[in-house]
């Protein structure tokens, strides 16, 4: 049976869409991020929950191309929009989210991270949390960039781009966060406070690929 136009249009528009609403997940996943602590995150919670959802969007023509070699039959991806309509509609998400989304509201909520990280400071914890949320908040577009480089095009494109972010945040993020934990603990041991607990997680840092290695090799 042949589906009408409209809802091939539809469903075209869905895929367009794919992208921007995977820099709105991105945002979403920032402020979730803040909520559980912006330094650590919660196994399983909202932060890991958004992140998954962008990789998904941002994957999604690679994901359904797995269950059309299984014989499923997918709706068409490729084409032109027909309806003057629905062509409107997405041109106006498209503009909603990188004028508004991207351009305004997500350096408005870094601020109020950033002015969160003050407030923090001032009642004698840590600001660092919502200085990383901040952080991630006005990366939010470029990071979704990046992980549209990771895809790999293949029908496991999902786990592909899941797998280049954990060697991404293995290989780059981590070391970093080791280089600032080091500094940390130099500027504790000046201060006469405690630096060994900065020491550790530097250390920590940077052998989390062994210490996965060395886990994959006990269950092999």
């Amino acid at each position: 049976m042949t589906l009408p136009q409209i809802l091939v249009d539809l469903m075209k528009l869905l895929f367009d869409m794919a992208v921007p609403v995977a820099i709105c997940t991105m945002v979403l996943a920032g402020i979730a991020l803040r909520q559980e602590g912006g330094v650590n995150f919660q196994a399983g919670g909202r932060f890991q929950r958004w992140a998954l959802w962008t990789v998904i969007l941002l994957t999604l023509p690679q994901f359904l191309s797995w269950f059309a070699a299984q014989g499923i039959t997918m709706p068409p991806q490729g084409g032109n929009i027909s309806s003057p309509w629905v062509t409107a509609v997405e041109t106006a998400f498209k503009a909603f989210v990188t004028n508004i989304v991207v351009a305004k509201l997500t350096p408005v909520l870094a601020a109020f991270c950033v002015m969160k990280a003050a407030l923090d400071a001032a009642e004698g914890h840590s600001p660092l949390g919502s200085i990383i949320a901040a952080i991630f908040l006005l990366s939010a577009s470029g990071t979704v960039q990046l992980m549209q480089s990771w895809n790999s095009g293949s029908e496991f494109a999902t786990t592909d781009m899941l797998t280049s972010a954990w060697n991404f945040l293995a290989g780059t993020i981590l070391p970093e966060a080791a280089g600032l934990a080091v500094v940390g603990a130099i500027f504790n041991y000046a201060r006469h406070r405690p630096f060994m607990p900065l020491v550790g997680s530097g250390l920590a840092f940077l052998s989390v690929s062994a210490i996965w290695k060395l886990v994959q090799a006990m269950v092999g």
